[in-house]
């Protein structure tokens, strides 16, 4: 008989993403004889929602960008690679202003989100979550 073997389909990983702190109202600590827990309202998750979908929809991550830098610095890339590297970095200042969006795609969001046994919502994160993607589709600007 075979052993049992697990494997996480999307793990977690080692992280080097420049993030922003969105906000604090919504979000808080309570203790438990289980140990600290961090709580979040749906208030917070849809607005943590909308921030990511306008940053996903306008902006390339910085480590993004330095690697479209590089290409174009690369002796031995090609004039090929220098197009498609000169053409996303145009596509994304015109993309920062928060007008169009970098990608115009088919407008479908499909967003994966993970929290650690400490986290406590409440239950019900799925509605938030989609509030988040609908007010942004609503608004599509920067704040």
């Amino acid at each position: 008989m075979p052993e049992f073997a697990f494997t996480e389909i999307l793990p977690l990983g080692k992280d080097d993403t420049p993030y922003r702190l969105v906000t604090t109202d919504g979000v808080s600590t309570f203790d438990t004889p289980e140990g600290r827990f961090l709580k979040v309202s749906h208030e917070a998750l849809t607005r943590i929602t909308e921030e990511a979908m306008r940053d996903i929809a306008h902006f390339l991550r910085p480590g993004h960008l330095q690697q479209l830098r590089n290409i174009l610095e690369d002796p031995e890339a090609s004039d090929n690679d220098r197009f498609v590297a000169l053409d996303l970095l145009k596509n994304a200042a015109i993309a920062a202003s928060g007008v169009l969006p970098m990608c115009q795609d088919t407008g479908t969001a499909i967003v994966k989100a993970k929290k650690g046994q400490f986290v406590f919502t409440g239950g019900g994160d799925e509605k938030a979550i989609a509030r988040g993607v609908y007010n942004t589709y609503l608004t599509s600007t920067t704040r």
